[in-house]
């Protein structure tokens, strides 16, 4: 089947169309008004002058009206041919050869103008045949030349189709890409929500139930004091129970896993030991004095190591592995390297609840933290996460440790 796609016509003419119109004008004036020894004497000079500057403008025009210039020029001549027994120039063959050309460029070649855009350069080359006495070896030359700049026409053409298919994939791709992206954190932020639902619910039902036993505890003539932890009361119970009624939008997770106590850094060696299970040969070490942590911290900086050594068994399989949990004064910082793939092989595919670093970097996001990651110098990747704790001054904590949060952290 024919290739039918439109093909965008330019508006103007542009810089190399003017050039190409002046070459071909030039070329023409100088033929004619030099007349060769190969030409008979023109009857009209001016005539032939004119239609010289006449085919410097078609030829101008030629690629936003391919099939109208090709028609105009070759039944102009083959007239003039056979009319005015006039053989044609050396011109006017390039010419045809040039116009065949970029017809063929613009529509397809088995397409009805495409065939007839053929027919008309043959009907040009009889003419020529018709009117010069020429040896046979020149037309075969001549066929030949035709055939080439009608080839020529027909792969600029598939290769720009072909140019044009893979702009249009790359786009598509990148469309694609961003919007899987958002996709990823717009998924990743749900699960953390989920996850901090109970933690929140939790503590703001205990502020709820303390600030009711207050109430009860003080004596009747405090009606004031009586009144507003009342109304801290109500508001309380009233906030959970909205909270509850938006996230529960976000809960697409079966009722066993609603309940499930959600992990924290002290099963963080749990999770190193079911992973070396596996395979992984992986540390971990604590530095600093561990103290309490909020519960959404915690419970995020578990999943940051989560990830990382997931993404670990992803991309480079059972290596070797460190996890670096160090406990500062202003803040909590994860580091999680590894060795890269073992005999440059990757590892299998595992399953993961998050979407790697993704996760990670909105995890980190959360608590105004610091994320970087990238493969190592010496081998291997990188994870590294500040996570400022409360009242320690957040800026300083991020500043002081790693960049900032940002697009500039490389994916894996």
């Amino acid at each position: 089947m024919a290739d039918t796609s439109p093909v965008p016509r330019s508006k103007w003419p542009g810089a190399i169309d003017w050039l190409v119109a002046a070459v071909i004008g030039l070329f023409a004036l100088t033929e004619e008004l030099r007349n060769p020894a190969d030409l008979p004497d023109r009857p009209v000079p001016a005539f032939w002058v004119a239609g010289a500057v006449l085919t410097a403008a078609l030829v101008l025009v030629r690629r936003r009206y391919p099939f109208a210039v090709v028609g105009v020029f070759t039944g102009v001549n083959v007239a003039v041919f056979l009319l005015a027994h006039q053989p044609p120039g050396a011109w006017q063959w390039y010419t045809e050869l040039l116009l065949l050309f970029t017809l063929l460029t613009k529509v397809p070649l088995g397409s009805p103008r495409g065939i007839a855009g053929i027919g008309m350069s043959a009907f040009f080359l009889s003419g020529l045949i018709l009117t010069t006495s020429t040896g046979l070896e020149e037309y075969v030359v001549a066929g030949v030349m035709a055939l080439i700049a009608g080839g020529a026409g027909v792969a600029v053409r598939r290769h720009g189709l072909r140019a044009d298919r893979a702009d249009a994939r790359s786009e598509l791709l990148a469309a694609r890409g961003e919007l899987l992206a958002r996709e990823a954190v717009a998924t990743e932020r749900a699960r953390i929500a989920r996850e901090l639902h109970d933690i929140i619910a939790h503590s703001v039902s205990v502020m709820v139930l303390q600030a009711g036993g207050v109430r009860l505890m003080l004596p009747q003539e405090l009606r004031q004091e009586r009144e507003a932890l009342a109304l801290i009361e109500e508001t309380g119970r009233g906030a959970v129970e909205e909270l509850r009624r938006m996230l529960d939008l976000l809960r697409a997770v079966q009722d066993g896993d609603a309940t499930a106590p959600q992990p924290t850094l002290d099963r963080l060696a749990e999770l190193v030991t079911h992973l070396r299970s596996t395979g992984l040969d992986v540390a971990l070490q604590v530095e600093g004095t561990p103290r309490p942590l909020p519960a959404g911290l915690d419970l995020s900086a578990y999943r940051i190591a989560q990830e990382a050594l997931t993404n670990v068994l992803k991309h480079a399989g059972p290596t070797e592995a460190l996890v670096k949990v160090t406990h500062g004064d202003a803040e909590l910082c994860l580091e999680i390297t590894d060795e890269g793939p073992r005999d440059g092989r990757r590892g299998p595919l595992v399953p993961s609840g998050g979407n790697g670093l993704t996760g990670i970097r909105e995890r980190v996001a959360l608590f105004h933290g610091a994320f970087d990651a990238g493969p190592r110098e010496s081998g291997g990747y990188r994870v590294h996460a500040v996570l400022p704790l409360p009242g320690a001054g957040a800026g300083a904590g991020a500043a002081a440790t790693g960049p900032a949060v940002g697009p500039a952290v490389r994916g894996r």
